[in-house]
């Protein structure tokens, strides 16, 4: 019998008697504010009576790692690397160890906000020591050949505390580095390890590395996770995993319970369990959890709990994987329940969450990025699901997003306030896939009528139901930015990708949104099914008539991936495509490879196309031909110079 089997084979009511919960955020996942999962799911479990706690792990373990006992602890694992093993990055760090030992505390003191008026300090460059990651900051060279402070380009000069926060993340990479270099390879700050879990459809990797000798990385973690389970003494731990890169850690977390406390009953589910996990059939992961659980997890939950409790047989689970203690084969049990309403599922608490702890970063210059981790932020979601639902990219056949379930107006200000109450800090996230307009509408009025004093900023659609006069209602409301997708920037594949929205209607809605004095990021795509040269050239010729407008202010390009969820993956001959065969194994599958007959070489674009939306975000190179951006012979841009303004130019009214 295994470990999960002992815990699983005793009797329910001593397993939960009583029944205490703890909800953990394993690393890596963000360091700027919580992963919202947690909050959730105690929210939900305290509104139903059940004893719930949250801790989370990730950033327990960087602040334990990034401390001047962490820093030792890296020294030491360096003395014992070969000398032939030690990087230049390692030697510098050991060259300047008491420097990094000296500044590391107040360093976090400043990315927490306890302590802002350091940054003249950090500014002035003679504070923190500088390793490799400082290089790039040397002198900035403009599209025409002239040279600069590459700080003061990005900042300019009143920007001291951005700038400080700038160097300070700089700083904290370089040690990432030397982490990376003298402990664990696999080491990020967000996607840990993420190889060994992301579509991996063999167990075997995973199962490897948790058997290998413990590292630092690994110590560390495993005392933070006997510290909280010793603190919070849970009968039941929930491991949410967000993403690949924080499930290496979730089974470490789960080995360190079930090898100190095999009572204990542990939980998995979350984002990547959702998309990754949906055709489980490999009993090893039960070594380590005793159940997991699918989608939405207010249901499973409130079934799991009954049956711990003696209330409801195995065979009334819900969404839930389980394992046979006699024949070791994995069971999917999905008793039939309506779920929980969005309605009635609680506020979010981020009750027992150390929010005065969290590290404002700035990593990247994009200022829609920024917010991703620059500054704590209450994340919430307006919605369940997704109103569209229809987009061929998206995993369109999955909960989170093909079950659409809203909440009423006052309920969702009713959360916001009590949460206000509870964090005294009032900017939110909102989270959802495709915030509904008619959702935000009202939302918004009834943050008015209240006069609750927020800032928000979420995801969208760029449909045509935001008008100008809709786009001032929100930003009276609150709303600093929005983000949505252009995808492709051409009404050929915008249409294919069923996005329900045409580029001249983009154009007026981003403009809208621009001149109420909203942000707004544009989420843009390459490499979908039969997307040609000629076709991304055009994209980009888009993307720069509409920062010259004044329409959008950020952007992103990400490489179109297919997934068996979405429909190109599910009906791959209606978008001209060839699904690879997918290896056969028992663990995890998300993403799958295709054949284009197209034969465009994305790999070979993708260079221009960033580098070109990096200079216009910073309003450089606006003037230029698109061409120029790539280092290849590519076709002249077959869009009008003058289509965007001539579309904003025709707006209705």
């Amino acid at each position: 019998m295994t470990r999960g089997d002992n815990a699983r084979a005793m009797p329910a009511t001593e397993v939960a008697a009583p029944l205490r919960v703890l909800s953990l955020i394993p690393p890596m996942t963000q360091l700027n504010t919580p992963y919202p999962s947690t909050a959730y799911l105690t929210g939900f479990l305290r509104s139903r009576g059940i004893a719930a706690g949250q801790e989370d792990l990730a950033l327990a373990l960087i602040l334990e790692l990034l401390s001047p006992a962490g820093l030792a602890s890296v020294r030491d694992a360096i003395a014992a690397l070969p000398a032939a093993a030690r990087t230049p990055r390692v030697a510098a760090f050991e060259r300047h160890f008491e420097r990094y030992r000296a500044t590391i505390a107040p360093t976090l003191a400043f990315l927490q906000g306890r302590d802002p008026t350091l940054a003249h300090r950090i500014a002035g460059r003679a504070f923190l020591p500088e390793g490799p990651r400082f290089a790039a900051l040397a002198v900035y060279v403009d599209p025409e050949g002239g040279t600069g402070d590459a700080l003061a380009w990005a900042f300019g000069a009143l920007g001291v505390q951005d700038r400080a926060r700038h160097l300070a993340t700089l700083y904290l990479n370089d040690i990432a580095d030397v982490l990376r270099d003298a402990v664990d390879p696999r080491f990020e700050f967000v996607r840990y390890a993420e190889s060994l879990a992301q579509s991996q459809p063999h167990f075997d990797p995973l199962a490897a590395a948790l058997a290998a000798p413990a590292n630092l990385i690994d110590r560390t973690l495993a005392a933070l996770t006997r510290d909280a389970i010793s603190r919070h003494q849970p009968t039941l731990v929930l491991v949410s995993v967000p993403f690949p890169g924080a499930v290496y850690a979730a089974f470490r977390i789960a080995q360190t319970i079930k090898a100190a406390w095999p009572g204990i009953v542990t939980v998995l589910g979350g984002g990547w369990v959702n998309t990754e996990l949906r055709e489980l059939a490999e009993p090893r992961v039960f070594d380590y959890f005793d159940y997991v659980t699918l989608d939405a997890g207010e249901r499973p939950l409130l079934a799991l709990t009954e049956h711990l409790q003696g209330r409801r047989s195995a065979r009334r689970l819900v969404r839930t994987y389980t394992r046979d203690a006699a024949s070791q084969a994995v069971i999917y049990t999905n008793f039939v329940e309506p779920d929980v309403p969005f309605e009635d599922v609680g506020t979010p608490t981020w009750d027992g969450l150390p929010l005065g702890r969290y590290l404002s970063l700035l990593d990247l210059l994009n200022p829609m990025h920024r917010l991703w981790s620059d500054g704590r932020w209450n994340k919430l979601t307006v919605a369940h699901g997704c109103y569209w639902k229809q987009c061929s990219f998206c995993d369109v056949s999955l909960d989170y997003i093909g079950r659409y379930d809203a909440a009423t107006a006052a309920t969702l200000v009713d959360r916001i306030e009590a949460i206000v109450a509870e964090t005294g800090q009032t900017g939110f996230h909102f989270v959802d896939e495709a915030a509904p307009p008619k959702s935000l509408k009202a939302l918004a009025a009834e943050l008015q009528r209240r006069g609750s004093a927020i800032s928000w900023w979420g995801n969208i659609r760029f449909e045509k139901t935001y008008t100008p006069a809709l786009c001032r209602e929100l930003a009276a409301s609150g709303c600093i930015a929005i983000s949505g997708g252009l995808e492709v920037a051409g009404d050929r594949l915008l249409a294919l990708m069923k996005k329900g929205v045409s580029v001249e209607q983009v154009a007026r809605v981003t403009h809208a949104f621009s001149e109420a004095g909203i942000l707004v990021h544009a989420y843009l795509m390459y490499g979908f099914p039969t997307q040609t040269v000629q076709d991304t050239v055009d994209a980009l010729e888009t993307v720069r008539q509409l920062f010259a407008a004044g329409c959008i202010q950020s952007g992103f390009w990400h490489r179109f991936a297919c997934t068996v969820h979405s429909p190109v993956g599910r009906q791959p001959q209606d978008y001209g495509v060839r699904l690879l065969p997918l290896p056969a194994g028992r663990f995890a599958k998300n993403d799958v490879g295709f054949v284009d007959p197209t034969g465009c070489d994305h790999d070979a674009l993708a260079p221009g196309l960033k580098k070109a939306l990096y200079n216009y975000m910073h309003g450089l190179g606006l003037d230029e031909d698109v061409r120029s951006w790539f280092d290849l012979p590519v076709p002249k841009p077959g869009v009008p110079r003058r289509r965007i303004e001539r579309a904003l130019a025709a707006r209705p009214g």
